[in-house]
């Protein structure tokens, strides 16, 4: 038995597993540790959480590999597969990501063209549904406006709310687990066509025997009570295994706000 012991703990590695922060670092830890929890106990792995204070820093991260494992938007997967050789394992199941536009409720603003000249909130120009998709759909239409970045999807929500901002972008999943106070002040104004979601991606040094134990502790959260419970948290259903062709179709956009940068 003890020999047994040694042999599963020399087998065991510890791992930072990164997500975007879309919204808080105390809400992030919230919803995520308890995967990250249940993903340690099924791996025997130690994955350690870890965010950044905002999306640009996030990005450099990325780019320096300074995480092992990181949960990034479609477009960061394209970019950072490419410069810093992330590789995907797995995403969201039956899910396409969507961008929304909201604006205050009870705002009158029922139209993209009554945006015009307008100050409007997004999280970080490479925020993929959340700002890259919006921004391109109002330059497409001819509205104007001078974008605010505010970090976070939360912090796009609160400046609608608030007033400050005429409309904000954001996706579905976090305006649902943002605030209810927050949310109830906010309607949907538009959304953009949906994509391949967020990917659960993992620096190419990874040794595949840990790939293979972590792919399989996320893909099967959703045959057990406990981890559909997990998943209900962060909005998903069911994680499913993934490669990185699974994003073509981010990729025929063809965006290159990163591309390049250092």
């Amino acid at each position: 038995m003890i020999g047994l012991l040694f042999s599963l703990s020399a087998l065991s590695a510890e791992y930072t597993f990164a997500f975007v922060p879309q919204q808080s670092a105390n809400k992030l830890v919230k919803n995520w540790q308890p995967v990250l929890n249940y993903i340690n106990d099924k791996t025997g792995d130690k994955y350690i959480f870890k965010t950044a204070k905002d999306i640009p820093t996030f990005e450099s991260r990325l780019l320096n590999q300074e995480y092992d494992v990181a949960y990034m938007n479609p477009y960061h997967f394209i970019v950072f597969n490419k410069q810093a050789g992330y590789e995907a394992i797995a995403r969201q199941k039956n899910k396409q990501i969507k961008g929304i536009i909201v604006v205050k409720k009870g705002s009158g603003i029922n139209t993209l063209s009554q945006l015009h000249d307008h100050v409007l909130a997004f999280p970080a120009p490479a925020a993929f549904a959340a700002s890259i998709l919006p921004r391109s759909e109002l330059m497409k239409q001819g509205i104007s406006f001078t974008p605010r970045y505010v970090s976070s999807h939360d912090s796009v929500y609160l400046n609608v709310a608030r007033g400050f901002v005429k409309a904000g972008g954001g996706v579905i999943r976090t305006l649902e687990n943002t605030d209810p106070e927050i949310k109830s002040q906010l309607d949907i104004l538009w959304t953009t066509p949906g994509y391949t979601p967020h990917a659960f991606a993992v620096k190419q040094d990874m040794p595949q025997e840990a790939k293979a134990r972590l792919t399989h502790a996320l893909t099967s959260l959703a045959n057990s009570e406990r981890g559909r419970a997990l998943l209900a948290a962060v909005n998903f259903t069911a994680i499913m295994p993934a490669s990185n062709a699974h994003w073509q179709d981010v990729e025929a956009l063809n965006i290159d706000i990163l591309v390049g940068k250092e």
